[in-house]
């Protein structure tokens, strides 16, 4: 009986420790990356890109300033992948240059020069 409950507490404690090392691990960080984002379709064009890249749990554009804060898991993803992203999206990203196909692609009011 007494190895049983020796048994059933250690294993209890193993399973306790797991747990507590996976979410010790996971780690949602949020970095605020200023962009060449004008408008609201930008917001929801980054919305896209940055849904794609694993680990971004969410996004927002402040259109006034053009700074995205983005959350992300770090185990999952980085700032460069995040950048990368957003400049493959068409939009500069800090110092990271928007892709210039991308950026022919997107809709007029989205550039840079687009009168709002």
């Amino acid at each position: 009986m007494r190895s049983v409950k020796k048994s059933a507490t250690m294993a209890i404690a193993i399973v306790t420790f797991l747990a507590f090392t996976a979410f010790t691990n996971y780690k949602t960080e949020t970095v605020k990356i200023q962009t060449s984002a004008v408008c609201g379709s930008c917001e929801s064009t980054l919305k896209t890109a940055l849904s794609k890249v694993d680990g971004v749990k969410s996004v927002s554009l402040n259109v006034d300033n053009a700074v995205l804060t983005v959350k992300y898991d770090s185990k999952k993803a980085d700032t460069d992948k995040i950048r990368k992203a957003i400049s493959l999206a068409g939009y500069d990203a800090d110092d990271v240059k928007a892709d210039p196909t991308a950026y022919e692609n997107l809709h007029s009011c989205c550039k840079k020069d687009a009168v709002h």
